[in-house]
């Protein structure tokens, strides 16, 4: 069976952002933040250079590329993260995303450095997350390039789904091209 551009592009379907959270909800999508840096020690064990410079789909980015933007990504979050617990309702930078993954650190420097840095960053997240009192996960930044105010809830299951998306691209990657 053919796999369509849009299922290449979605593996695991478009973001819908819940209308509400749930402390169970939540956990969930802190579960995920925690296991991801695992998830993409997993995605790239055993690859070699020509796999990792391997588009997951024609006109897409290559498995080094999109480590290193799940790292470059999930950065920005945690700043963003920060910002909103400490600043009322901070105005955040967007960025190029297509730009940075073509910089040319993300071509010279081994993924696995962008891996520890996940491992790194996210065990100091979820520490962060699992903490976080009741009132302070409506606490919100303004993303300009949307046009609204982003509730920390709202980019942490965001986040997760990124998280999801991004380990499907590789995983369903691999499994295409039978590399066990």
């Amino acid at each position: 069976m053919e796999t369509t551009l849009e299922e290449l592009k979605y593996p695991i379907g478009k973001y819908q952002r819940p209308e509400t959270h749930t402390p169970e909800l939540r956990k969930d999508w802190i579960a995920v933040l925690q296991v991801l840096p695992s998830w993409m020690d997993a995605c790239i064990e055993n690859l070699d250079e020509a796999q990792l410079h391997t588009p997951y789909r024609d006109g897409g980015w290559t498995i080094q590329q999109v480590i290193h933007h799940v790292a470059d990504s999930h950065m920005n979050a945690y700043v963003r993260l920060k910002l909103a617990l400490t600043e009322d309702n901070p105005t955040v930078k967007p960025y190029d995303e297509a730009a940075w993954a073509e910089m040319i650190d993300t071509q010279v420097v081994p993924v696995n450095i962008s891996v520890t840095m996940l491992h790194a960053m996210h065990r100091r997240m979820v520490a962060l997350l699992q903490r976080l009192e009741p009132e302070q996960w409506e606490r919100t930044y303004f993303h300009p390039e949307h046009n609204r105010n982003v509730p920390i809830w709202d980019m942490v299951a965001m986040y997760a789904w990124h998280s999801k998306h991004h380990t499907a691209h590789i995983t369903r990657l691999r499994d295409r091209m039978n590399w066990r």
